[in-house]
């Protein structure tokens, strides 16, 4: 009964470690939940930007294929009055090897299979007579394929890109084919090989059989993956993005897509830790600099324990309680009648206050292109969410800058950086207040004209189109943008259609020489006078 009536801990340090508790416990919390929506959010952007990469990797491969096929197509019309005259068999397959560096060697094989002409001459192939199942692929198909890898008659693991020679008559005659040196240096690992980063990223490439053709590490090309998500996904034919574990064992956050016109698979995969190794160094800063503030309000709350408990703990009491949706309002109302309760009061208010604020803010930065300042692919997505629940009108144009490709390639991505940042700042000078301007992704953006009729949305294109043209960038000098416009007027249709329009009329104006607005063909269709 005695310790009962003289317990050890009196009411000034019951209430002082209760409040300092319930302090911590929230600053814990409140440094544990921004960590885990920084952290998801930098994955998941991560995972997407692979994806993306993939896609473009993916799209870029596909356009090497057709362009590849293209020569050889245009060989093989040469070819098919000529299939018994050597000379001009060499000077063909000479060419050809020659013309865009595409091929490591070009090779010239009759209906017999035997290889009539080779190019260069020192492989020392010619007469010879094909028997590999995959050099016999071309002869068997008789029409324009990608083989598989195969080790070729001069001992190369290669590729081939092979097509067809018919005469006048339609007979088959051979074919032509190009090959690409998968252990060499080739033209895929021109293309694909700018992708490695210092920060553990890189990307590779698998064909149908899951057999490495394209990979950082020259050892590893040749191999058969069999255990890997990404790629048993891929070669199904889809796109996407998934968490996997590399050869060896490392957690990776992997893009992919298909290359469409072979039926291979691009992978980008980054290092988690690499991805989470910034916003660890950004919370430990967080963390310091929290700590003289909590300091400061824990001295301020010992004091105040000392002169009165109840206002104290009832303030402790609310603090305990923050998870309820009215916990700053049932902080106000405590009766906090002298001076070191009201400002501890004011001080606990004003730390929900910023706590709110601050992810506020990372909401606003999820949603902002970090470059531009423009909304990003969630933003936008957020802004169209909100005018489809409005049913508010837009117009939209779809922006491109034209060559972009080539001002990277020529001056690097740091000035390529710059010339996206210029047109982003041109877009937003030339916006008005409501008009909603996006980055959609590389050198694409996007603005949503409201309440804004197609006629409306044309000048302003045009506006900004010339007022693009006539900016001079340091270094670059002159750019040019393209632009599609479509219109979505609400009610029942649909937005994602409205989009395909705006990306297809970009395309058009691409098609039809670039430098200029083009107005999408539905929209020219049901309004004549637009035309």
């Amino acid at each position: 009964m005695a310790s009962l009536l003289n317990p050890k801990v009196d009411l000034r340090k019951l209430i002082l470690l209760l409040t300092v508790a319930s302090v911590l416990i929230t600053l814990s919390n409140a440094l544990y939940s921004i960590y885990k929506v920084q952290r998801d959010l930098l994955l998941e952007k991560t995972l997407n930007a692979n994806q993306v990469y993939a896609a473009k990797m993916a799209e870029t491969t596909d356009i090497f294929i057709e362009a590849a096929q293209e020569q050889l197509e245009y060989s093989a019309g040469i070819l098919s009055q000529a299939m018994r005259d050597d000379a001009v068999l060499m000077s063909e397959a000479d060419r050809l090897r020659r013309q865009t560096q595409t091929f490591n060697s070009v090779y010239i094989v009759n209906a017999q299979g035997v290889i009539v002409a080779v190019s260069p001459e020192t492989l020392e192939v010619k007469g010879a007579q094909l028997s590999s199942e995959n050099s016999l692929q071309p002869l068997q198909a008789q029409r324009p394929i990608v083989t598989d890898p195969y080790i070729s008659l001069a001992g190369n693991y290669l590729i081939s890109i092979s097509n067809p020679i018919f005469s006048a008559q339609g007979e088959y005659l051979g074919y032509v084919a190009g090959t690409i040196y998968l252990e060499k240096q080739n033209i895929i690992a021109s293309i694909l090989g700018k992708h490695s980063y210092q920060d553990g990223s890189y990307l590779y490439v698998v064909d149908r059989t899951k057999t490495l053709i394209h990979h950082p590490e020259k050892a590893r090309i040749g191999m058969v993956i069999t255990d890997n998500a990404a790629i048993n996904t891929v070669l199904t034919g889809e796109k996407g993005a998934k968490d996997i574990k590399n050869h060896l064992g490392i957690d990776m956050s992997a893009g992919f897509a298909p290359v469409e016109s072979t039926g291979w698979g691009i992978v980008a995969q980054r290092p988690k830790a690499a991805t989470l190794s910034e916003l660890d160094a950004q919370m430990a800063d967080v963390f310091v600099k929290t700590i003289p503030i909590g300091l400061v309000t824990l001295l301020g709350i010992w004091i105040s324990s000392i002169f009165i408990s109840k206002p104290l703990w009832q303030l402790a009491s609310g603090v305990r309680s923050m998870e309820r949706a009215d916990t700053v309002e049932h902080i106000r109302q405590i009766s906090s009648w002298y001076f070191e309760a009201a400002h501890l009061k004011a001080a606990i208010t004003r730390g929900f206050g910023l706590m709110s604020r601050k992810i506020n803010q990372l909401d606003v930065d999820s949603h902002t292109d970090s470059m531009t300042g423009l909304l990003n692919r969630r933003g936008m997505l957020k802004a169209l969410d909100a005018l489809g629940e409005k049913q508010q009108p837009f117009s939209v144009l779809a922006l491109d800058i034209d060559f972009f490709k080539q001002v990277n390639d020529s001056h690097g991505h740091d000035v390529g950086d710059e010339v996206i940042t210029i047109v982003a700042s041109l877009m937003q000078e030339q916006a008005r207040r409501d008009d909603i301007l996006c980055r959609s992704g590389g050198e694409e953006f996007l603005i949503f004209l409201t309440d804004t009729s197609p006629e409306t949305a044309y000048e302003v294109a045009e506006r900004l189109r010339q007022v693009v043209e006539l900016c001079e960038i340091p270094i670059v000098g002159q750019i040019t943008i393209s632009v599609g416009i479509a219109h979505w007027s609400g009610r029942d249709a649909n937005i994602n259609v409205v989009m395909k329009q705006a990306d297809n009329a970009l395309y058009e104006a691409k098609a039809n020489g670039r430098n200029r607005t083009e107005i999408c063909a539905e929209l020219l269709c049901a309004v004549p006078e637009l035309s």
